[in-house]
């Protein structure tokens, strides 16, 4: 047999995607399934009388959100390319109805939530990812004007500040902070000048520095947090709104290298608040210890590295709105996994955001496992085009 001709086998394999990819989504969700269980019991114990009801509802979200997943997966990109006028029209429907009275549910505060056969949807989930898709759109039509014209420059800056108005309505300033990252790091490496790059940023600094001063709730977080750093035991933190700050630290400080063991964790029977939700990783760290957090990161940035290099092969091969769409959900799970690490750490003051494919609750992990189902089906449309000789099958 000539070197040159491929086996009759190799001609019907079939390429189901990046298999590092697959393997560390495959690694979190099992993770966050234990951990969240272990995280829950207590609470679920006491107030369901099933020490297993988290895990039940979060199984049902994961089926839910693997079924997404496969339907993100099965749709090729100039579909999504096609439609992303109507994905930026959508997320401003989304984040407006979740604010009418009646339609959106309230909770804390906060309006951030629809209620659908007793499952809350969170409206920022969907929102950020069809925002970031009309983004990647944008910028592979247009191109050569973001890098050359400031107008380039400020249509997206503009048509991003109607979402960051709704979301901060709702109000969910943690969602904002993670679109801006995805949506300024797609035009930073659209080719956007430098000094417009650093211009909005300090601009968007001056305004996060407005919008906490013009809040009492976020000044008081803001204070509590400064506190914190000071003396995170003092009666006015642990007893006051630091609470959570306080009892997340002590969680790390029990857990010391190693942990005290799966399922030993004190911090989880009522003294941390949303333990198995905004504060999971403060649960690892108590009964695994620093050593697994440390490893849970580097599994984390793995990931997000994996995406940026299936983007970039896509960028390189003229791919442009699939690597701009690429780029842009790698920089939602870093921008999360970054602010959420730094919340249970005592880095930035307490703000409700979750860890992706770790935490509790169903808008997350259905809209984590479209994403990277959206990342595996970019790298099989890619693997595709540049093996067509090869007679390799896609799924």
């Amino acid at each position: 047999m000539s070197i040159y001709t491929l086996p009759r086998n190799l001609h019907n394999r079939i390429y189901y995607g990046d298999p590092w990819l697959l393997i560390m989504v495959a690694l979190l969700v099992v993770f966050g399934l234990v951990m969240m269980t272990s995280a829950s019991i207590e609470i679920a114990s006491q107030q369901y009388e099933d020490p297993f009801f988290h895990f039940k509802r979060q199984l049902m979200f994961l089926l839910a959100g693997l079924a997404a997943g496969y339907i993100a997966l099965i749709t090729p990109m100039r579909l999504w390319y096609r439609g992303s006028v109507a994905w930026l029209a959508l997320a401003y429907i989304v984040l407006i109805m979740v604010l009418i009275p009646g339609v959106g549910r309230e909770v804390n505060g906060s309006t951030r939530w629809f209620r659908f056969a007793g499952i809350s949807l969170q409206a920022s989930e969907p929102a950020k990812l069809l925002i970031v898709m009309f983004m990647a759109w944008f910028l592979s039509r247009h191109r050569e004007l973001v890098r050359q014209s400031v107008k380039g420059f400020l249509v997206p800056v503009a048509l991003l500040a109607l979402p960051v108005l709704l979301l901060l309505m709702e109000p969910d300033f943690g969602a904002v902070v993670v679109l801006c990252i995805a949506v300024l790091g797609m035009m930073f490496l659209a080719g956007v000048k430098f000094y417009q790059f650093l211009i909005v940023g300090f601009t968007g600094l001056g305004c996060a520095w407005l919008l906490i001063v013009s809040s009492e709730y976020r000044m008081q977080r803001l204070l509590t947090f400064l506190q914190g750093l000071k003396d995170p035991f003092s009666e006015e933190v642990v007893y006051g709104s630091g609470y959570q700050l306080a009892q997340a630290l002590i969680a790390f400080g029990r857990g010391e290298w190693f942990g005290v063991g799966l399922g030993n964790s004190i911090q989880k029977m009522y003294f941390l608040p949303e333990a198995h939700t905004d504060f999971v990783l403060a649960i690892i760290a108590e009964e695994l210890g620093v050593i697994s957090v440390l490893l849970l990161l580097v599994l984390f940035f793995a990931f997000v590295g994996r995406a940026i290099l299936i983007a970039r092969r896509n960028e390189l091969s003229g791919r442009l709105f699939a690597a701009y769409l690429g780029y842009g959900i790698a920089f939602l799970f870093m921008g999360q996994v970054l602010i959420n690490v730094a919340v249970n750490t005592g880095l930035l003051p307490t703000k409700g955001l979750t860890l992706p494919f770790l935490s509790y609750g169903g808008s997350s992990l259905i809209m984590c496992l479209v994403m990277a189902a959206l990342l595996v089906r970019i790298d099989i449309e890619h693997h595709e085009l540049m093996q067509p000789r090869a007679g390799a099958r896609v799924l």
